[in-house]
């Protein structure tokens, strides 16, 4: 990361060579600019186990699998269906045979954010840019309780998939030069707040959909056993990050952007709380100049 950091201060640094003949830098249009921005992101799996259902974890298959509210139904529906053995006598007796590895899938971000340009070239950039994160998986149910039924009917595959929401507040020393025939170059390096909304957290047994999401205090969630208020299970992280774009400008009116970010940024979740890196790909459309600011 420190290396990484070095050498976009070192890429920063190197536009203000790119000039005209004449010596003077290339740099577009000075003041505020408006801008909104669209793309694809991929996050960092480092937290995505925050919903693979552990017993250690905040949600837990165990809370669900083993209840009465919900456990009858799935035993009924694994014994009606043949994929459980008469071995497991009742919805306590289903075991875990091994819990999912989570990984995120390629998400959207979406942002609007504000810049101002000097006549240096440099300026800085707020950006807000909101992403929708999806976590998948699949865990095994022993489907005999361990009592010796081999092959390929030894395990129910299931699955498992958390849903989370992130807000990413961006703030960005810039530097922007012009290299000729409408086209620029931008560099961008800066400080990141996020905050993470656990949506929702769900498992699938034999085609039936079922959240264990705690809404529950920590109880098992058996008859008389009242839902909670649900308290988001997310949290704000910090970071850095570092951007680099190429656009065309369109003079008097704008620029369109194609460009690169890497977050390095702490995600908040419970036992999940870690450094990770995230990259977006990112297609911007900039209006500037707004003089009368």
């Amino acid at each position: 990361m420190k290396r990484m950091c070095i050498a976009m201060v070192l890429l920063m640094a190197s536009t203000a060579s790119m000039a005209d003949d004449d010596g003077v830098p290339r740099r577009g249009p000075t003041g505020l600019s408006v801008f909104a921005n669209a793309g694809a992101m991929w996050a960092d799996d480092v937290s995505a186990n925050f919903y693979s259902g552990r017993p250690s974890n905040a949600n837990t298959i165990e809370r669900v699998l083993h209840s009465n509210t919900y456990g009858t139904q799935i035993w009924t529906d694994l014994r009606t269906d043949g994929l459980i053995s008469p071995a497991v006598g009742s919805y306590n007796e289903l075991q875990v045979a091994e819990y999912p590895e989570m990984y995120y899938r390629t998400s959207y971000n979406i942002g609007l954010g504000l810049r101002y340009d000097y006549a240096s070239g440099f300026g800085w950039l707020l950006r807000f840019d909101m992403a929708r994160l999806e976590a998948i998986g699949a865990f095994n149910l022993s489907s005999n309780n361990g009592t010796g039924r081999l092959g390929s009917n030894q395990y129910v595959r299931c699955g498992m998939l958390g849903k989370e929401d992130r807000i990413y507040i961006d703030l960005a020393l810039t530097r922007t030069v012009d290299i000729g025939a409408g086209l620029c170059v931008e560099v961008d390096l800066g400080l990141n707040l996020n905050n993470t909304k656990v949506r929702d957290n769900l498992m699938e047994i034999n085609g039936s959909s079922f959240s264990i999401l705690d809404v529950w205090g920590g109880r098992t969630p058996d008859a008389g056993v009242g839902d909670y208020e649900y308290v988001n299970q997310g949290g704000i992280g910090w970071g850095v990050f570092m951007s680099g774009y190429v656009g065309y400008r369109m003079e008097g009116v704008g620029a369109i952007k194609l460009g690169y970010t890497c977050h390095h940024s702490k995600t908040v979740l419970p036992d999940y709380t870690a450094m990770g890196w995230n990259h977006c790909l990112n297609l911007r459309f900039e209006i500037n100049n707004f003089s009368f600011l």
